[in-house]
């Protein structure tokens, strides 16, 4: 690349759809992410998630087989990942987030995200718009391990 081009004039690698480029039907789903025990250690650490199963790898008690990760990791991974491909740089804001969780996910589960648009509704000001989607997390067998709805502020096209 020459000194004199003009970097705004060439596309940015990774950067997230505008709401003009979203349509509601829309699908999506992203790279896979293998949960390690190394993930669920910190994520309980920096968050003081200590609750026993999560912490004691003995735990008789727990009806879940394996090291389970918090239902709030797997979220967070996933996040990530939509983060990394649809919204980054056009995210303006999180609004609400509705989730359930379907089965669990432990260490050395690869998990993904199927996401669907479900709705498009622009703003009448700044060139943005509320757009809504599905996820679906499902795991390396394809199981369903958690599905939410999220409803997020993005931006438009800078020339629109």
């Amino acid at each position: 690349m020459t000194a004199d081009r003009n970097p705004t004039a060439i596309a940015q690698l990774g950067q997230g759809y505008y709401w003009q480029d979203l349509a509601v039907g829309q699908r999506f789903h992203t790279f896979r992410r293998t949960v390690t025990e190394t993930d669920i250690v910190n994520f309980i650490s920096v968050t003081g998630m200590l609750e026993t199963i999560f912490i004691d790898a003995t735990y008789a008690h727990g009806a879940i087989q394996g090291r389970p990760a918090p239902g709030a990791l797997t979220y967070g991974l996933i996040e990530g990942l939509i983060m990394q491909g649809m919204v980054q740089g056009t995210g303006l804001a999180l609004l609400e987030v509705h989730k359930k969780m379907l089965a669990p996910v432990v260490a050395g589960d690869t998990i993904w995200a199927e996401i669907e648009v479900t709705g498009v509704r622009p703003t009448s000001q700044h060139n943005r718009a509320v757009v809504t989607s599905a996820i679906e997390v499902r795991n390396q067998h394809g199981k369903p391990v958690m599905a939410y709805t999220a409803t997020r502020m993005l931006a438009g096209r800078p020339d629109a």
